[in-house]
């Protein structure tokens, strides 16, 4: 991260690819105020009904690594079907300077790169209820075939081992109750002392000057 003074906190979310954490994300920026998604850099190709800024910037080989030569991401990664995923990290810093939250809806790689160079970012971690489930719900997506679902459950094996590096656990059996979850994971951060310390010292102050003040008769 850069020098600038961090306001605002950076929330990271995982899960294997169809256990619901873009369900999950879009329902909190839906429902939460001031926090921002940033939208990841891809090199793949958009899917139907995928646009260029909302759901990721689509852009070629030779730009992203161009990026990866300045320094323009906060992690990368090539994932899946060998395209590379990265967070701009210009956006992430100006937010948090700003104090605004940021939202990250990455992988487990890009993740633990983000635990790295943002120490105080508070990783989620998204299960699905179990390994038939996930299986079934990339069925029913219909994007791949078989093979590809296969290759996509042995990463998620890989993923799930990995979650003892997060500080919050959801496990996405019904998604009312995950969204309340992930919810009330980003309103009790918001809560905690050293985010309301200013706020805090300046109600404190009124009580010191009110009760320090000569009492009339």
């Amino acid at each position: 991260m850069s020098s600038k003074p961090v306001k605002g906190t950076l929330f990271v979310i995982s899960a294997p690819s169809g256990a619901g954490k873009t369900s999950l994300a879009e329902g909190l920026l839906a429902s939460v105020d001031g926090l921002a998604f940033s939208v990841s850099h891809t090199t793949r190709r958009p899917r139907k009904g995928e646009l260029h800024g909302r759901e990721y910037f689509f852009i070629s080989v030779d730009e992203f690594e161009a990026m990866i030569e300045q320094g323009a991401f906060l992690e990368y990664a090539c994932v899946y079907e060998s395209h590379y995923y990265g967070t701009s990290r210009a956006f992430v810093e100006s937010k948090l300077a700003e104090g605004i939250d940021v939202l990250l809806d990455i992988d487990v790689q890009g993740a633990m790169e983000v635990r790295r160079k943002v120490p105080k970012a508070v990783l989620i971690f998204v299960f699905p209820p179990s390994f038939q489930e996930l299986k079934e719900r990339l069925r029913k997506r219909g994007l791949d075939g078989d093979d590809e679902i296969e290759r996509r459950l042995a990463i998620a094996a890989q993923e799930i081992a990995d979650y003892r590096h997060y500080q919050y656990l959801i496990i996405n059996d019904d998604l009312g109750k995950s969204r309340d979850e992930l919810k009330s994971i980003v309103l009790a951060v918001r809560c905690q002392s050293k985010r309301r310390r200013q706020a805090a010292q300046r109600i404190s102050d009124t009580f010191e000057r009110e009760t320090a003040a000569p009492q009339s008769d």
